[in-house]
């Protein structure tokens, strides 16, 4: 029987089988990979799911950042010492699909479930928290995400960037029109955009819902453009993958008769939140001649030209180079990096020849400080640390940034970051 290879014991061990061949094939039964990096710690597994080849949103650069990560840290020791297994999964877009995913970290002996992205939040948490395995700075797509104690968000989700849209636009903006998904998780944008809105004195902008995996939106882009106005308005879509098809269809909308504007300052300016829009969509549309040309974009992060991003560009290139999945201005692929960042800091913390979900959890409710290397404010989720908004209680990182896109770059629009918190919190 295979007993845990911990401590001296190991120790002793080690020194027994370098003489004996039988030696090898014990260790190996017993879970210790062959080759192994990590000294005498026992490897650590973890999962990083996302939907892939879906009709709706798709997120393929998370799981393959998260494998780029795991040769890194393994080419250069493991983390303390532990190897890194990491296991990825297709969440399919689907409930299914998510619980799927959750039930096979549980069978493979994850301890914790990193940057990943799920819509299905409530299929997927429920399994986690059965098993007691932490979810690590998840996309923020989903509600669920915010308010499971074993969520630790690395961003302010869905809730901060639409209600830091709502203060972008309030500053040039007279109307706004939303187009957002006719989705439960949908249906909570409207009031968080207004919410921003208002933080101006600005009125509630025209809520359009739209299916969100459509071929096409030309009525709901005739819409928003009538209910915006000529004068000053401005029409945000977050739609995830489906934002590109209708910022499609709204530039090929007829003109008003007798209508002479080109947009801009005096027309219809677009806008929309990183996820829905980034730099990838933008150079596939044309760049500087990208009909995003001008957008106003809120973010969580720092603009990817940025040079805080350094660290995770030198990884991509080392080990995901030819991986046309991983692009460093990806906000998913971005905020994998994060969530890893975080795991990274955790174990170190812990300074453990074994590490259990049980470990992490702890060291992250008791208050461990993960440094970010100012992609983030510092993280730390201790009770005092949670913003406890309504719906959205486990945000601790309430920040964003305004970003806007000019001559085919996303960049700042201002610098630093915008505390949205209490505009999430409001009513």
């Amino acid at each position: 029987m295979c007993m845990p290879m911990t401590g001296r014991r190991l120790t002793s061990l080690l020194a027994y089988v370098t003489t004996a061949a039988t030696g090898v094939s014990l260790l190996t039964g017993c879970g210790v990979l062959p080759g192994a990096t990590g000294g005498s710690r026992e490897p650590v597994t973890v999962m990083t799911w996302a939907p892939e080849n879906t009709r709706a949103t798709n997120m393929p650069g998370m799981p393959a950042m998260a494998e780029a990560f795991g040769r890194w840290i393994n080419e250069s020791g493991g983390i303390d010492g532990h190897d890194l297994r990491v296991l990825t999964c297709n969440d399919e877009n689907t409930s299914a699909g998510a619980a799927a995913c959750a039930r096979r970290a549980v069978e493979e002996g994850a301890v914790a479930v990193v940057g990943s992205y799920s819509q299905h939040g409530r299929s997927f948490l429920a399994p986690l928290e059965a098993a007691g395995i932490p979810y690590i700075g998840g996309y923020g797509i989903s509600e669920d995400e915010f308010t499971s104690a074993l969520s630790y968000p690395v961003n302010g989700g869905q809730a901060s960037l639409i209600a830091g849209n709502g203060i972008q636009l309030a500053e040039t903006c007279r109307k706004v029109s939303l187009v957002r998904p006719d989705t439960s998780a949908g249906d909570k944008l409207p009031e968080l955009l207004n919410n921003g809105l208002r933080h101006s004195r600005h009125g509630g902008a025209v809520d359009i819902p739209a299916a969100e995996d459509s071929t096409e939106y030309t009525e709901q882009a005739g819409q928003a453009r009538s209910k915006a106005g000529r004068e000053k308005g401005c029409v945000t879509a977050v739609l995830g993958e489906r934002t590109q098809t209708f910022f499609d269809s709204f530039r090929r909308l007829p003109e008003p008769e007798g209508d002479t504007t080109d947009g801009g300052e005096d027309g219809v300016r677009i806008s929309s939140v990183l996820g829905s829009v980034g730099q990838p969509v933008i150079d596939r549309t044309g760049g500087p001649h990208s009909p995003f040309e001008g957008a106003f974009v809120t973010g969580w992060y720092p603009a990817a030209s940025d040079a805080r991003w350094a660290p995770m560009r030198k990884v991509i290139k080392e080990q995901a180079f030819v991986d046309n999945r991983v692009d460093p201005a990806d906000t998913g692929v971005q905020t994998t990096w994060i969530a890893y960042t975080v795991l990274k800091k955790v174990i170190e913390s812990l300074d453990s020849d074994s590490i259990s979900a049980n470990a992490i959890s702890l060291a992250l409710d008791r208050g461990v400080r993960v440094d970010t290397g100012g992609l983030t404010p510092e993280l730390r989720w201790r009770y005092e640390d949670l913003l406890g908004a309504s719906g959205f209680p486990r945000i601790v990182n309430h920040k964003v940034t305004f970003q806007v896109v000019r001559q085919g770059r996303l960049v700042a629009q201002k610098p630093g970051f915008v505390d949205v918190g209490q505009t999430v919190l409001a009513p």
